[in-house]
């Protein structure tokens, strides 16, 4: 692998902005305050932010990937490829694509679920940034049960999610837009769909044990876990209980300072940061990162978005970029078990981004360096001569 130089940027080292150059050798960090050596390839970043690499440990913008309208499919392969474009073009180097593992069928569909995570370990080696499985299990999807304990148990999945939406779903069903748009994503006729809704409505009484095992097999396994949407203090109490240190969308202020009281991991959408609030019309994520109960930022349902709400945020006053960027590297990968990332420091995985931010809330990425490999350059000027080995001096000579 070729060593790398980032010469002359303005590098997030702690939590300051340093003039200083970064040697990139196999897979890490290999010095701060580097001069050019022997590095074969060298990066010009004078006048760039050069910030640790974006992790995700929720996305699930790649469905529109895959059925990029309702009822046209792509294969997973094609989108999974092109989805690891958009997320390192977006500076994420780790990327948690957050899978919905459900009752319906079609997109969000057990089977679905399945094949996404098979291409996944299949295609991995393929990928630029460093991509995980993180499995949303839709509660009521009692079927699925033994099938996710197994993927648990055999090591498959890297993030477990509690997810329950089904009061949603059924509230849904009287509006006739968001009705129809639960349909066309199933490929049901309408009747059937409202066959299948009442029937997993039937069910309710067995989800709570569900949960409890699962809940269960994840802690077995080590795999960290996640609750979507908690709606009260207890119910982030109860989730806390089972092992379960990470609050998804908590969808009050009371909710989140009960996870924060007890240390959890707090998660919020960057898009609602980026758009000024919640397009469900929940909590204000800026809101609750200026009260300290947010520490994690996702992307959610928008590749861009991490990038553009730590720029936002140091914008807007709330937190200087250097704390902001936490929110999308550091944080993230502390929460989600990834000790080995979310810094510049030597001897951890060489994630890195050179960012123009000369244009006010439009930052621009000019390069990433994923696991210690040049991925993404936009301004090839920035590349400087490379230095001969000492064969090739030899030669020369």
């Amino acid at each position: 692998m070729t060593d790398i130089l980032i010469e002359g940027g303005r590098a997030l080292i702690g939590n300051a902005l340093v003039e200083t150059s970064l040697l990139v050798s196999g897979t890490n960090i290999a010095e701060l305050d580097a001069s050019r050596g022997r590095a074969r390839l060298a990066i010009d970043a004078r006048g760039l932010l050069v910030l640790p690499g974006i992790v995700d440990l929720h996305g699930d913008a790649f469905e529109r990937q895959m059925m990029p309208r309702a009822g046209v499919d792509f294969p997973i392969d094609i989108a999974l490829a092109d989805s690891d474009r958009q997320a390192i073009s977006n500076g994420i180097t780790t990327v948690f694509h957050a899978t919905t593992c459900s009752w319906e069928p079609g997109l969000r569909s057990a089977d679905n679920a399945r094949g996404l995570m098979e291409a996944i370990e299949r295609q991995r080696p393929q990928f630029a940034a460093d991509t995980r499985f993180h499995l949303r299990h839709e509660t009521y999807n009692l079927d699925a049960e033994q099938e996710m304990s197994q993927w648990l148990a055999e090591g498959r999945v890297d993030l477990f999610a509690f997810n329950d939406h089904m009061d949603g779903t059924v509230g849904d069903m009287a509006k006739p837009r968001k009705r129809n748009r639960m349909v066309e994503r199933t490929g049901l006729s309408g009747d059937d769909f409202d066959r299948l809704v009442g029937h997993i409505v039937s069910r309710a009484a067995d989800v709570p044990a569900s949960v409890s095992r699962l809940a269960a097999a994840a802690r077995a396994a080590e795999v960290r876990m996640l609750s979507h949407d908690d709606a009260t203090p207890a119910m982030r109490q109860g989730f806390r209980a089972m092992g379960v240190a990470i609050a998804e969308f908590p969808i009050n202020e009371e909710t989140a300072r009960e996870a924060a009281s007890h240390g959890d991991a707090i998660v919020y959408g960057a898009p609602n940061v980026v758009r000024g609030g919640s397009h469900t019309g929940w909590t204000k994520a800026s809101d609750m990162i200026a009260k300290g109960l947010c520490s994690v930022l996702a992307s959610d349902y928008y590749y861009p978005a991490q990038l553009l709400a730590a720029f936002r945020l140091a914008a807007d006053g709330v937190l200087p970029l250097t704390e902001a960027w936490n929110l999308v590297s550091a944080a993230p990968a502390r929460a989600t078990g990834l000790t080995d990332r979310g810094v510049l420091a030597e001897g951890r995985r060489a994630d890195v981004l050179l960012v123009d931010d000369s244009v006010p809330l439009r930052p621009r990425l000019v390069a990433v360096v994923a696991g210690g490999k040049l991925v993404h350059l936009t301004e090839a000027t920035r590349l400087l001569a490379a230095m001969a080995t000492p064969r090739e001096a030899v030669v020369a000579a």
